[in-house]
């Protein structure tokens, strides 16, 4: 629809209301004077005529001085007004007929209610009504409407039938609606014309300047508005997409928005946080909020971190606060910028584990190259006294702790040397899922399986191809299965679960025992970290070793008495991504 259209029907239903407003108190007035004159005339006073309502008896003094006006016929009001219903049907229908043509319609709404005005003035006093005002409304309706053009059209149009009709009951070739009419002489009918034409011509221009300066008016605080709303877009698009957090707070310290990044980094929902305090956030408490906006108020800007718990899963987020200013510079409340560093911290915490192992690894095969070939000899020399020693007892049981030592030394630079020089890795194509179901079996018919352990195994799909060192993959099983049982003394649950995701095949190692700490958590992957009695501290840094070599991933998930959840991802195609991160369990 059209703004035309729209204003058109708009101009319909109000042409209905104007009618009878200007129509309704003259009938009204009609029945109060019509039967007043009756009285006057002839009528016994005091007794009106059944049926009839009456105004006021008038003195008997002035009751044979009034004149006997000719009351307007009231079929010609009810004619007028059902005329008036008539058009207004008419035009709506030609809005149906000819909306393509929106401008037509207007100008034919424009003349018929000037006829209409016209047989107004005709019938409720000629020269001498006051309903001639109406022709000003239609001209400031076509000058809004239409523009100049038209409001200079419809003037004319307006003015042609004015004079048309004042002219012709003036010369009588009109005869009157009525005899009471006022007959006007030559001066008054020059000075009607001579008003109206002024007036019709006036209304419609000065209609049409100020409608044209409304318009250009209002095209401009549009084209502000639009402006503006654009502006405020690109605001909230940019606020949006930065990828640090942003809050902002009054002055109170209660939050007024906050940005998608921010809702992610605090794993809140937008009504968890509108409205409600800072401290509810989980950045601050009320304390160090007061420390850190003091703050910023000597400096301009405070920066620090903070760890943040959500779900049992601890992050480091590292903020900025600010001071929050309107254009005045009036302080309206406070910015506060944040990221989440967890990741940077474990990737710094890799690179610090990685330097470490790396001399830790050769500090090793130094230590297994110069303890190896003594111990060697130390052994040799042990196993030919123990065969030169006859019934003494204590002398045999000497010899027995010497040689069960230099063996369990043996193996622990042998894991060493494992650690510190990895055999080269050799790579194929094989069954992942049944590797593991085969390890998974041997494990079960295992002495470190007790009838308090129960095994469950997931692999989905059974059959999955993998591009690795299945030697390898397997030591990483064993590791971490004798791991998790040995985190389990009083019986438990192990479950090995391997699922195929896209390019990577994740391998799963979940037990419910004893579970780690957040230290232990840290230094898993340590050498020589061992948390259970007789281990070495080796294996563990042995699969981050072959994790790390082929490209995967190492994520560890415990808590204290909630398990352990062990998870490694190896590409199936071969990859060059390493990440490693320890956390808590969700």
């Amino acid at each position: 629809m059209t703004p035309l259209v729209h204003q058109l029907r708009w101009y319909t239903a109000i042409r209905v209301v104007a009618i009878v407003s200007v129509l309704l108190p003259y009938f009204l007035l009609q029945l109060w004077v019509v039967p007043s004159t009756q009285t006057a005339t002839g009528t016994t006073a005091g007794q009106p005529e059944r049926g009839e309502l009456v105004g006021p008896p008038a003195p008997a003094a002035q009751s044979a001085a009034l004149p006997e006006p000719e009351a307007v016929p009231r079929n010609f009001l009810l004619l007028l007004g059902g005329a008036t219903c008539v058009a207004t049907l008419i035009y709506i229908a030609l809005m149906r007929l000819l909306r393509r043509y929106p401008t037509v319609q207007a100008y034919i709404q424009f003349i018929g209610d000037l006829m209409l005005i016209t047989g107004l003035v005709y019938f409720l006093g000629g020269a001498t009504s006051p309903f001639s005002l109406l022709y000003l409304i239609v001209i400031a309706v076509a000058s809004t409407l239409l523009r100049r053009r038209a409001g200079v059209t419809v003037a004319s149009i307006a003015f042609l039938l004015y004079a048309f009709l004042i002219v012709g009951l003036y010369f009588g070739a009109i005869h009157p609606a009525s005899r009471s009419q006022e007959a006007v002489s030559g001066v008054r009918l020059g000075y009607n014309l001579a008003v109206h034409g002024f007036g019709f011509y006036a209304v419609a221009l000065l209609t049409y300047y100020l409608a044209h300066n409304v318009t250009r008016a209002e095209r401009a605080l549009e084209e502000k508005s639009e402006h503006l709303a654009d502006l405020q877009v690109v605001h909230r698009d940019v606020i949006q997409s930065i990828s640090s957090g942003i809050l902002t707070t009054d002055l109170a310290g209660l939050v007024t928005s906050a940005n998608h990044a921010g809702l992610e980094i605090l794993n809140r929902e937008e009504t968890e946080l509108a409205g409600r305090p800072i401290q509810e956030s989980g950045l601050f408490d009320a304390a160090q909020w007061d420390e850190a906006t003091a703050a910023s108020e000597q400096t301009g800007r405070m920066r620090s971190e903070v760890e943040v718990t959500s779900g049992g899963d601890t992050r480091y987020v590292g903020f900025s606060i600010s001071r929050l200013t309107d254009a005045e510079e009036h302080h309206r409340g406070y910015i506060i910028i944040f990221q989440d560093l967890t990741r940077w911290r474990r990737m710094q915490e890799e690179l610090r584990m990685k330097d470490r192992m790396v001399a830790v690894g050769e500090l090793a095969a130094g230590l297994a190259h110069e303890i190896g070939n003594p111990l060697a000899a130390i052994s040799g020399s042990v196993q030919m006294l123990s065969g030169s020693v006859d019934g003494d007892p204590a002398q045999r049981k000497l010899i027995e702790i010497l040689l069960k030592e230099s063996h369990r030394l043996d193996r622990t630079i042998k894991g060493f040397l494992r650690f510190a020089r990895p055999r080269e890795r050799s790579s194929v194509s094989f069954d992942i899922g049944r590797l593991l179901a085969e390890n998974v079996e041997l494990l079960k018919n295992s002495e470190e399986v007790s009838d308090r352990h129960r095994l469950e195994v997931d692999f989905d799909p059974p059959s999955a191809r993998l591009f690795a060192d299945p030697d390898q993959v397997s030591q990483i099983f064993w590791n971490l299965a004798r791991n998790a049982l040995r985190a389990m003394p009083d019986g438990g649950v192990l479950r090995v679960v391997g699922q195929l995701q896209g390019d990577w095949y994740r391998l799963q190692v979940i037990d419910t025992g004893l579970g780690m700490s957040e230290e232990q958590r840290t230094n898993l992957f340590h050498p020589f970290q061992s948390f259970f009695d007789g281990g070495t501290g080796i294996g563990m840094a042995i699969v981050y070793r072959i994790v790390q070599d082929h490209g995967g991933r190492l994520r560890v998930a415990s808590r204290p008495g909630a398990g352990t959840t062990i998870t490694v991802e190896l590409p199936t195609v071969g990859s060059s991504v390493t990440l490693v991160s320890a956390e808590a369990p969700a």
